[in-house]
């Protein structure tokens, strides 16, 4: 099996990076990021990049001229380290037509509800955990998914559920929520590693051989 080149996209510490690389490590996943680009010039992410020796770049589209020349230095960025497959880890920015055309297909994001619920624009973080407490949900979990035009839209690659206690909180139930990201996201990943999804009709059909 060969290895999926990765581009991990972050905007904050990492966490989610940090266990998509450990998961590398152990052996569990079959891959290897080669690169990790923020447009936060002081996010953790960076610094988690530096420990581990990973090529890291702050590219920030406000800090060019024109969107051409945002895309054009950060395509040749991701080529330049042969990526394969892109990664948002966290990353607070929406991602442009250009970049989806150039990676159809091949952009995966989590996000910390049951899409289709609890998403859409402004949905990210504490606010989806506050949201689903005050609706008074009973289960709540993690959607990753293929990244399109509209937040929160592409196809469902995998989901995983989990309880809401009557006595959740915010803070608590995103605490659940982050683990459960840790010990899925990275599957996620594997099943692209091992050529075993297709997409018909926006729908994602998952080879079992």
């Amino acid at each position: 099996m060969s290895i999926l080149n990765l581009a991990v996209f972050a905007s904050g510490r990492g966490s989610n990076c940090a266990a998509i690389h450990r998961a590398i490590t152990e052996n569990k996943l079959k891959a290897k990021i080669c690169v990790i680009v923020s447009n936060q010039p002081d996010a953790g992410v960076l610094d988690f990049a530096d420990k581990n020796a990973i090529p890291r770049f702050y590219i920030s589209s406000e800090n060019f001229s024109s969107k051409d020349e945002f895309y054009k230095q950060l395509f040749l960025t991701l080529d330049m380290h042969q990526v394969q497959f892109i990664v948002l880890a966290g990353y607070m920015k929406k991602i442009g037509t250009p970049l989806i055309r150039k990676y159809p297909n091949r952009i995966l994001n989590i996000h910390p509800a049951l899409l289709p619920s609890f998403g859409g624009k402004g949905m990210y973080g504490m606010y989806v955990h506050e949201a689903v407490i005050k609706y008074g949900a009973k289960v709540s979990g993690i959607t990753i998914h293929l990244v399109d035009e509209e937040y929160d839209h592409g196809a469902i690659v995998m989901q995983k559920c989990l309880e809401v206690s009557p006595d959740d909180t915010p803070e608590s139930l995103g605490k659940r929520i982050q683990q459960l990201e840790y010990d899925t996201y990275w599957q996620a990943i594997q099943l692209f590693a091992e050529n075993r999804v297709a997409i018909n009709n926006r729908k994602v059909i998952i080879n079992n051989c």
